[in-house]
């Protein structure tokens, strides 16, 4: 599955990137991304995730050939 990632996600990892492990679940795939990078873990219990541009839940189905885009909140000014 391809993953996005946006704003200050973009320190930790690549902006977008495959990733090629056995995930059910976007929470899976939550798990999988702070478990890579720990220092991320608070700011991605802040995200929201989107499967293929609409906003999903954590226990959403995955599936091989999903795009997931990681979006932490932002602010404006």
């Amino acid at each position: 599955m391809k993953i996005k990632v946006f704003a200050a996600l973009k320190d930790y990892f690549d902006k977008d990137f495959l990733l090629e492990e056995d995930l059910k679940t976007i929470a899976d795939v939550k798990a999988h991304l702070a478990q890579q990078q720990p220092k991320a873990s608070a700011l991605l219990n802040l995200c929201r995730f989107a499967v293929h541009d609409e906003f999903v839940d954590l226990s959403h189905l995955i599936h091989k050939n999903d795009e997931i885009s990681v979006i932490p909140p932002s602010s404006g000014g």
